[in-house]
């Protein structure tokens, strides 16, 4: 929520109330004890923290973070080291310094290494064995970090055109319209007459975390666009307006396949779901008197979205790979 009031002021679209830069370093102070991870713990804190007001204490403490959380088990981005190689790219990006891109090679050279003979990976959480495909804990949130510094990888062309490969093989549908399961080899359905299409589970996570993926395969972009036109027809979703699981997070899908294709289509499209959104903000709050705060999931995804759909040309989903 800090980093994106912080985003929307930088960007002239939010007059802030309050010095954010502050409540960030307030909020790292404060943040342990915590698990080391990205979206759920200290490194998320200590990176927006730095982000807005950059220090060496911050920075040595975030290093510490992202070392803790390499071999996470999880094997997935919400706590694992996937969320963490994204605070290491973010700090490289912004001259936080060459351990970040230790760290970062360390996360990648893990992950890879207890990969599935699949080429995927299992995932253990809260107490169980779990093999997900999707952006919110599975094979793609992986690729997506581990594509996100090709020059630190040993072969990343390679890797790409792997991943690439493997969206294609689970890809359910048609070269029209495209989804993808919940879990590695699973069915569309999670139960009966319930199929996921929103960025943590189905097309719209797939298209945008693999957007960048061997981008000379037109196999590839084809079931890519695909997955987008299947999200498009799917429509916004009644969950709500916010970025894991509603009708924000689908529309970064739209912009991911603007700079894969070249197609303004794809951003007339975000656009119109960046509307929906707002509008659902609206009803919600004249509904129950007051907004949801959160970013993930609530109001203020729609407003990030909205931003970004000005012009957009800027790629990468938020505080993931755009910050």
């Amino acid at each position: 929520m800090v980093w994106a009031l912080d985003r929307l002021a930088r960007a002239g679209v939010h007059a802030p109330a309050q010095d954010w830069a502050g409540v960030a370093a307030d909020l790292a102070a404060g943040a342990a004890p915590l698990p080391p991870s990205l979206l759920l713990g200290r490194s998320g804190i200590l990176l927006v923290s730095w982000l807005l007001e950059p220090s060496p204490e911050t920075a040595d403490l975030l290093a510490l973070e992202i070392a803790a959380n390499v071999g996470n088990e999880t094997n997935e981005l919400l706590w694992g080291s996937p969320g963490t190689m994204f605070a290491a790219a973010a700090m490289l990006e912004r001259g936080g310094g060459e351990r970040f891109a230790e760290l970062w090679s360390r996360s990648a050279a893990q992950l890879l290494s207890v990969r599935d003979p699949d080429g995927c990976w299992t995932q253990r959480l809260y107490g169980q064995a779990s093999r997900y495909f999707g952006s919110g804990h599975g094979f793609a949130g992986n690729a997506h970090a581990l594509l996100g510094r090709p020059e630190l990888l040993d072969d990343a062309a390679g890797l790409g055109a792997e991943f690439g490969r493997i969206a294609l093989d689970h890809a359910i549908g048609t070269h029209e319209t495209a989804n993808w399961p919940p879990h590695t080899g699973g069915p569309l359905e999670v139960q009966p007459g319930a199929i996921r299409v929103q960025w943590c589970h189905g097309a719209p996570g797939i298209v945008a975390a693999l957007a960048g993926a061997d981008p000379g395969n037109g196999d590839l972009t084809e079931i890519l666009v695909a997955g987008g036109e299947l999200t498009w027809r799917a429509g916004p979703l009644r969950k709500g307006p916010g970025l894991c699981h509603g009708t924000a997070g689908n529309s970064f899908a739209f912009l991911e396949l603007l700079h894969r294709t070249g197609d303004e289509v794809w951003l007339e499209r975000a656009r119109a779901f960046a509307m929906h959104a707002a509008a659902q903000v609206e009803r919600t709050r004249a509904e129950h008197g007051l907004g949801r705060y959160a970013l993930w999931t609530g109001d203020i995804g729609a407003a990030v979205l909205l931003e970004r759909c000005l012009d957009g040309s800027e790629r990468g989903f938020p505080t993931l790979d755009a910050w």
